[in-house]
Parts: structure tokens; C-alpha cells; sequence
């Protein structure tokens, strides 16, 4: 699925391991484990870069069996839980383990506007309160998604990949005469 069309945003290390703090501190322990931190994260990035052109924090997101996740999220959740930001508990969840995320300390948003929390606010609302682990990860599985290989970048422009129009064999043919024509004239 490699594409060039856009270039990576720049990704803000100090901006994406506050906004994991943020999400640690706004979920419930009960409410917020691993897949619902890398959806709201991915949501979060996705949304705002829909609304304003570009994602708050520029991590890199890649697919992953359940869908994308954050390519810096272990080295973060690692870091807080080492300067003692968060904790960290595996637990038994219905016969599945699952590592919930609890934070000790209150996040400084100084880096973030007020636009940024706000969506991230959202965010937090549908998919750490409204939605299960199961259907959050299945709101992930958009036509991009589906169509790169595990353990490649989701482009945050994919949001737009929509499903393939219905192209015609006169389309084609139309395609292939215009190109031959721009080919002879141009040379």
C-alpha cells in the first residue's frame, strides 16, 4: 500500500507521551486497556488531522491483527511507568488477560489547545465509555486498513480510502485513449 502523496507529519515524542498520560487519567481502569488506549489514540490523531488538517501528536501508526496501533507505544507506556505517570496491571478479563492503565499523577496539557483536548475529550467519550473493546477494534477495519499488510503504516490521508467505485470497460477504454493521446502530443 505504499504511497508518496503526502509527507509524514512530524511526530511530537513529548506531545504522544502526553496525550497516553491524558488517556491513562481520563479512562477508568476498568474501562481502558490496551486496545481502547492505541483506538483512542489512533481516533484522536485521525480526527483531528480530518478537521484540521493535521494530527495533534504525528505518531506513526501501524496495522496490527486487531488494527493500528502506535509504533512508539511500549518505549511510552514503559517510560511513564517508569517516572511513576502510571501504573500498569495485567489482569483475567472473561478467561482473556488484559493490561489496564491507571494514572497516578495528573498530566501538564501545556502543549496541547484547547481544540486538541476537546477532540480528544470526544474521543475518550465514544470509545472509552461507549463502545467495547470488540467493536471499537471493528470501526478500525476501514478499506485502508484491509488493504495494507500487517505491520505496515496507515497513512493518516487513508481515512478517505473509500470502497472502489464501479469502473467501467468504457472508462477504461477512455483512460487508455486519453493517455495514448497525451503520450503523442508530448512525446
Amino acid at each position: 500500500m505504499e504511497c508518496l502523496h503526502e509527507p509524514a507529519p512530524e511526530f511530537h515524542a513529548d506531545k504522544f507521551k502526553t496525550l497516553v498520560h491524558y488517556i491513562c487519567y481520563k479512562c477508568d481502569r476498568q474501562d481502558l486497556g490496551a486496545t481502547k488506549l492505541n483506538k483512542a489514540l489512533w481516533f484522536s490523531d485521525l480526527w483531528f488531522y480530518v478537521q484540521r488538517g493535521r494530527p495533534i501528536t504525528g505518531e506513526t501508526y501501524i496495522r496490527h491483527q486487531y488494527g493500528p496501533v502506535p509504533s512508539h507505544i511500549d518505549m511510552i507506556l514503559d517510560q511513564l511507568r517508569r517516572e511513576k505517570m502510571i501504573e500498569i496491571r495485567d489482569s483475567d478479563y472473561f478467561g482473556y488477560p488484559k493490561r489496564g492503565y491507571l494514572a497516578i499523577k495528573r498530566p501538564d496539557l501545556s502543549l496541547f489547545s484547547a481544540d486538541e483536548i476537546s477532540t480528544v475529550d470526544e474521543i475518550i467519550e465514544k470509545v472509552c465509555r461507549g463502545s467495547t473493546a470488540r467493536s471499537v477494534s471493528e470501526m478500525t477495519h476501514n478499506r485502508a486498513w484491509k488493504l495494507a499488510d500487517i505491520g505496515e503504516e496507515l497513512p493518516y490521508f487513508t481515512v478517505f480510502a473509500g470502497p472502489p467505485s464501479s469502473i467501467t470497460q468504457s472508462d477504461l477504454d477512455w483512460a487508455y485513449q486519453s493517455i495514448a493521446e497525451d503520450v503523442a502530443a508530448n512525446g
